[in-house]
């Protein structure tokens, strides 16, 4: 029975003001180290909910619009300076929510004040072009200018960072936003629209809803008022927006990925080793770039093994709350049972289980949602656990003879998100990064992480590959641009 004391409930925010929701239904947000905890009570919202924020968002796009691009950006760096100074409490809540170490909870609200910054300043520098005319009586430029509202729908992973790549970039280009954060993580997600919020958006510029997405999905996705719709999450749930969405509506989609490390022959075996690990491991498994097949040449691949088994038995896996822990709990009971599913696969198609992979539920671990690492070797390229997406702590090793064949394997998913490679090699280098099918591409450098200036995306069914996240081509999917003829 989930714990009643102090649980607070939380609003809503529409047209500047925190409702309820219309159907008067909550849910609980639950901490998933210890799922009797109620972290918080959330609006269940309705699509009458969401067409009220959207006609409020649509409504305050009038004024922003023509807000001063300074002013837009002062607001921007109080939100930042505001959840630099709630840090501590933010980075609780967000382990306490998601299941992430507090390490990785204090850098992720960080990382989100940098990216705030990050377009605060980026926003002075909006400009269109001018352009040469035959005609010397007329002026020829162009402007960018924002298209209106934008929903933004995020998922549950990187709960506070994801948003405000999304938000930020939205915000100061002129254009208002509907924001739905995944249901498992709504605690974070008010806490960045409270900071945006209390830095002086005006009422409507930024609304928020909780609920289902089966409940909420369809204004957020096909409302005429809707312009843009930016979306990360699985590529199940990306494709059906894609076929929803009007043909006016721009659309924005980060998806999953199934992302290779590959090893040579000349790799620093125990760098390698720490490199999977940081990228298979360090968030439960659960991001989008998360390494999850190691493709290790033939030479190294016993003595790789051996490294990486003997750094993985070191971790501690427990609540992100405790000190020492290196591996959190997953984020809810869908995903211990996606992944335990998947460890019994890899068993069934002939992989060998080295290592973990069990449910911990005893002790400590009675009422969360722990796996220990699971690391497979004897892997083919065509099992399901080389195939599909597993978002969990699971590293399939793949054994290779040449460079070649290991290029052939990375490139053979339907993902192409993030990839990596161990090497000195100068000229392997080289043939590595024109060759790999991925938006993302490390040299010795773990799969995982992102900076806020550098562009961010995937090809194939990763993204929809139209416009990147982060960096000031983020900017571009906000903005669109009129062409100018201007008679002198």
């Amino acid at each position: 029975m989930a714990i009643e004391t102090a649980v607070q409930t939380y609003k809503n925010l529409v047209n500047g003001e925190w409702v309820e929701s219309a159907s008067g239904a909550t849910f609980d947000s639950t901490n998933p180290a210890q799922a009797d905890e109620v972290v918080g009570r959330f609006q269940a919202s309705t699509e009458d909910d969401v067409i009220q924020a959207i006609e409020a968002a649509e409504r305050a796009f009038e004024t922003w619009k023509t807000t001063a691009p300074s002013k837009r950006a002062e607001i921007l760096y109080k939100a930042a300076d505001l959840l630099e100074a709630g840090l501590e409490q933010y980075a609780q809540e967000l382990t306490r929510e998601e299941g992430k170490t507090l390490a990785s909870s204090r850098m992720e609200v960080k990382r989100s004040a940098q990216t705030l910054r990050y377009y605060a300043s980026e926003g002075m520098n909006i400009a269109g072009e001018t352009l040469p005319s035959d005609d010397p009586t007329t002026f020829v430029y162009t402007r960018k200018e924002p298209l209106g509202v934008v929903t933004v729908i995020t998922p549950w992973n990187f709960p506070i960072s994801i948003p405000v790549r999304k938000i930020a970039p939205a915000l100061v280009t002129g254009n208002t936003v509907v924001f739905k954060p995944a249901s498992d993580t709504p605690l974070i997600a008010l806490r960045l629209v409270e900071a945006l919020h209390n830095a002086g958006l005006p009422a409507g510029v930024i609304n928020f809803v909780t609920g289902s997405a089966s409940k909420t999905a369809k204004p957020l996705v096909t409302h005429p008022a809707v312009k843009a719709v930016t979306f990360t999450g699985s590529t199940g749930a990306g494709e059906s927006i894609n076929r929803s969405v009007r043909l006016s509506t721009r659309v924005q989609l980060e998806l999953g990925g199934k992302n290779p490390l590959l090893v040579m022959e000349d790799a620093d075996v125990e760098q390698a080793a720490e490199l999977a690990i940081k990228g298979g491991f360090e968030l439960t498994g659960q991001a989008c770039t998360g390494t999850s097949r190691v493709l290790v040449m033939d030479s190294v691949h016993d003595a790789f093994v051996e490294a990486l088994i003997a750094k993985t038995e070191k971790l501690t896996v427990g609540s992100g709350l405790q000190k020492g822990v290196e591996v959190g709990p997953l984020a809810n009971a869908s995903q211990l049972k996606n992944v335990l599913e998947y460890v019994e696969i890899g068993k069934a198609e002939g992989a060998e289980l080295v290592y973990g992979g069990e449910h911990l539920n005893d002790g400590e671990y009675a009422n969360g949602y722990f796996v220990r690492p699971a690391i497979f070797t004897k892997v083919q390229p065509d099992m399901r656990i080389a195939q599909e997406e597993i978002f969990g702590p699971v590293i399939s090793v793949i054994r290779v003879t040449s460079f070649e064949q290991a290029m052939q394997i990375a490139n053979d998913v339907e993902f192409g998100l993030s990839a990596s490679i161990c090497t000195s090699d100068a000229k392997r280098i080289q043939s590595f990064i024109g060759g790999i099918q991925s938006g993302v591409v490390k040299v010795n450098r773990p799969t995982t992480g992102n900076a806020p200036n550098v562009p961010f995306g995937g090809v194939k069914m990763s993204s929809t590959a139209t416009y990147r996240e982060s960096g000031r081509g983020a900017l571009e999917f906000y903005t669109q641009i009129k062409s100018v003829y201007h008679g002198v």
